[in-house]
C-alpha cells in the first residue's frame, strides 16, 4: 500500500512538473531587445559595469550610470556618450537607502522609465579570516545584498507600470562556492545569490525576469581597487596574478557579451568560466572533497600578519610580482576600464581613486 502511495505521489509530481515545463516552453518568447530601453547600472563607472555600458550603448540602450566617485562617472559618461548613446550619471552610495531612492527617481525623470536594472556595484576584501572585522562583513553585506535590495524595491514599481522588465544581479562564483581569504565577499555574495534566485520566482508572474550571474575570474583590472589585509603585498600578488592569467580568467568584453545575452533571453542563471562551472559542479557533487581541496589552497595562501585588521588598497600593495609580466593583461584591462589613471609600472604613484 505504501509503495502504491509513493508511486502516486511521484506520478502526481511528474504531472505537475511536466505541465509547468509545457507552459514554460510552449509559449513562443518574443526576443528582447535593449535598443531604446532605459537601463540603470550600479557600479557603472568602471570595470565590468563600464564594459556593460559600452556594449549596451552600442546596441542603442539609454543609460543611467550610478557610482560613488564623481570623477570616474564623468570619465565614463564622456566615453560612453561618445559612442552616440544617451547617458546620464548620478553619484550614489548603494548602501544608503534614501540615496538609492533619489538615484531611481533621477533615472525615471531623465529617461521616463526603467526597463532594465543591473546590480553590479561591488567591494572585495582579501585576506585571512583572522584579519577581518565585523565592519568588513557589514560593509560587504551593505554593498552586495542591501544595495541590490534597495534598487530592486525602488525600481520594481516602475517596471510593473511598464508591463515588465529585466533585473540582472551580478553575483559571483563566490556566491556558490566558498573560496578562501574572501570570507566577507563570499558571505555577502551567497546572500545575493539566494535573494536573486528567490526574487525570480516572485517576479516572473509580473513579467519581470531576474537573471543571477555568477562569474569566475574576469579581467577588469579591479584588483587595484580591492582591499587587502594581513600580508597585503602577498595577498595582492596572488589575487592580481590570478585575475590576469588568460587560462584562469575571462576577458571583460566577453563576459559582458555573455551577460547581456543572458539578460536578453531572460535566463535564470549564468555561470561564467569553465573553472567556475567545474568548481561549482564538484562542490555540489562532492562537497567534502571540495572542502578538502579548498583547505589545501588555503594553506598555500599567505598567513596571518599582525591581526590588527589594517587595510591597504591594491595600488598600495604592489611588489616585484605585481605589477609584472604575470599581470600584464590585468594591467591593460585596468587602463581600459577606468580602474587607474597612470602607468601600471609606476608602483609609487598614488593618484588613483579607491
Amino acid at each position: 500500500m505504501r509503495r502504491i502511495k509513493n508511486n502516486i505521489g511521484i506520478f502526481a509530481a511528474a504531472l505537475v512538473l511536466g505541465a509547468g515545463c509545457a507552459m514554460t516552453f510552449g509559449k513562443k518568447k518574443k526576443r528582447f531587445s535593449f535598443r531604446g530601453r532605459a537601463v540603470l547600472i550600479t557600479g557603472g563607472s568602471r570595470g565590468l559595469g563600464l564594459e556593460l555600458a559600452r556594449q549596451l550603448a552600442a546596441e542603442g540602450a539609454r543609460l543611467t550610470l550610478v557610482a560613488r566617485d564623481p570623477e570616474e562617472l564623468e570619465r565614463a559618461e564622456e566615453e560612453v556618450g561618445g559612442l552616440g548613446a544617451e547617458v546620464h550619471t548620478f553619484v550614489c552610495d548603494v548602501r544608503d537607502r534614501d540615496n538609492v531612492a533619489e538615484a531611481v527617481t533621477f533615472a525615471v525623470t531623465k529617461m521616463g522609465r526603467i526597463d532594465v536594472l543591473i546590480n553590479n556595484a561591488g567591494i572585495i576584501q582579501v585576506g585571512p579570516m583572522e584579519e577581518m572585522t565585523i565592519s568588513d562583513f557589514e560593509e560587504a553585506m551593505a554593498v552586495h545584498f542591501f544595495g541590490p535590495l534597495y534598487f530592486t524595491l525602488a525600481s520594481r514599481p516602475h517596471m510593473r507600470v511598464n508591463g515588465g522588465g529585466r533585473i540582472i544581479n551580478i553575483s559571483s562564483a563566490g556566491g556558490k562556492i566558498a573560496a578562501p581569504h574572501l570570507l566577507p565577499y563570499i558571505a555577502s555574495k551567497f546572500a545575493l545569490t539566494g535573494f536573486s534566485e528567490g526574487l525570480r520566482t516572485e517576479l516572473v508572474q509580473q513579467n519581470i525576469l531576474v537573471t543571477t550571474v555568477c562569474p569566475g575570474l574576469v579581467r577588469t583590472g579591479s584588483p587595484r581597487n580591492a582591499i587587502f589585509k594581513g600580508r597585503h603585498r602577498e595577498e595582492y600578488a596572488w589575487f592580481s596574478i590570478s585575475g590576469s592569467l588568460p587560462l584562469l580568467s575571462m576577458g571583460a568584453a566577453r563576459a559582458a557579451r555573455r551577460i547581456i545575452e543572458a539578460g536578453r533571453r531572460g535566463s535564470a542563471r549564468l555561470v561564467l568560466g569553465a573553472h567556475a562551472k567545474a568548481a561549482i559542479f564538484l562542490n555540489d557533487l562532492a562537497p567534502n572533497a571540495m572542502a578538502k581541496i579548498l583547505s589545501v589552497v588555503n594553506r598555500a595562501l599567505p598567513g596571518q600578519d599582525s591581526g590588527t585588521g589594517q587595510a591597504r588598497m591594491g595600488y598600495e600593495s604592489q611588489s616585484r610580482w605585481s605589477p609584472s609580466w604575470l599581470t600584464k593583461l590585468g594591467d591593460k584591462a585596468a587602463v581600459r576600464n577606468n580602474e587607474m589613471l597612470y602607468d601600471p609600472g609606476v608602483a609609487d604613484n598614488k593618484t588613483a581613486h579607491a
